[in-house]
Order: structure tokens, then sequence, then C-alpha cells
């Protein structure tokens, strides 16, 4: 339901290893910037240039000169970050995925052909693989009394021990317009949200939720 296995396919992550061994997603937040510093290095300097500190960029990836970037980092190949984008570190922007303008990226995995390109804010989270957020369609990391995220599912809570735990975003799954994923979010696979949504707790795979916040109705194919 929650499990890694559920939400991903590690097929389409240059960050496979830091997933491995792991249970629920938002166990590797913690790793992301020790296993980018560990792989970097060990990338191919024909594929990957090395700018800066602790950032590794793929050659073909089109970055806008008004981007910021800090490390740890790795893009990889064919990723675009565009104008303004501003990736604070402790980022992997998976193959093809696209990074827009004014979005903003803190210890996050984007899976390979992730879509972020409005205005959106990516911090403590993972993205699966073709997962897209409409524009200003924002993760929010921190609870208003800044204890710890606690994730909700199937009636059950798992303690995540973090203070920050932005959403954890399955594969195929579509986010509409100027929705807020609450901290602890999980989006299974294809799970889709409407514009304006709050979402808290957890959208099963394949179901949609609605406006109002109020129910999540099965997709039908």
């Amino acid at each position: 339901m929650i499990e890694i296995r559920e939400l991903f396919d590690l097929d389409k992550t240059l960050a496979r290893e830091l997933f491995e061994g792991r249970t629920y997603p938002w166990e590797v937040l913690d790793g992301i910037s020790d296993y980018i510093r560990r792989i970097g290095p060990t990338l191919d300097p024909k594929l990957f240039e090395r700018r800066g500190e602790e950032i590794w960029v793929a050659r073909d990836a089109k970055v806008a000169p008004s981007a910021f970037l800090a490390g740890p980092l790795i893009i990889d190949s064919g990723a675009e970050v565009r104008h303004c984008a501003f990736i604070r570190g402790s980022a992997i922007v998976g193959k093809g995925a696209v990074v827009g303008n004014s979005t903003e990226l803190k210890n996050a995995v984007l899976f390979d052909g992730v879509q972020v390109p409005h205005y959106n804010y990516v911090g403590d989270s993972v993205l699966g693989y073709k997962a897209h957020l409409g524009a200003g369609a924002l993760t929010s990391n921190v609870k208003g009394d800044k204890s710890l995220v606690v994730v909700k599912a199937g009636g059950e809570s798992f303690p995540t021990g973090r203070k920050k735990v932005g959403a954890m975003v399955g594969d195929y799954a579509e986010v509409g317009c100027h929705s807020v994923l609450n901290p602890g979010s999980v989006l299974g696979r294809h799970a889709r949200i409407y514009p304006l949504c709050s979402v808290r707790g957890f959208v099963p795979e394949n179901h949609l939720l609605k406006g109002d916040g109020s129910c999540a109705a099965q997709i039908e194919k």
C-alpha cells in the first residue's frame, strides 16, 4: 500500500541502491546527501560534468543560466532545469525530468520523467516515475505545530521519526494546479488529485481525490 515496492519502479531512477533494503520511502530522506557524495565521483566523466562543489550534471542536460544549483546534486541525462529554478541541494533529478520556472527542490528524489514545471516546491519528498505536479502545486514538509510527522494509511499510523517529511508520490501520479500535499501525504501509482485540493494521508492507487477533498473515487478504466 505505502511501501517502496508498491509505489515506485526502481529501474526508473539513478538512486535504486538508495531505496534497496528499505521498506518505506521516507526512510531514504536521511541518506540522499551521502548517497550523492558517494556515487557522484563514480559517474562517467564522459557523460557527466562536475560543476562546483558536489554537483554532477549530465552533459546532455539543459540547465538555464539563471538556475541556482547547490550540492550535493545530480542532474541526470536529458533533464531540463529551467529559468530561475532553485535547487538547494541534496537532490537527484532523474533522466528526462523537468524542473521548471521558479520551482524549488530540497532533499528530494525525482525519478525519471518527473515534471515539476511551474512554481512548485518539492522538499523532503520522493516523486515517482513520470509523476507530475501542476502549476503551483506544493509539498508541505513541516507540520504547523512542528511535531514529528506520522503517515496515516488504511487505518494505521506509521511514525516517521522526522519533523520534515513532504510527500511520497507514486509512479504516474497527477497532482492538479495549486494543490497542497500536506506533510506525510502518500499517493499511490496513477493517483489523480483535482486542482486546489488539500491532500492528507493516503490516496490509493488508481483513485481520484476530488476538489472538496471529501472522497477518493476509483478511476474508471
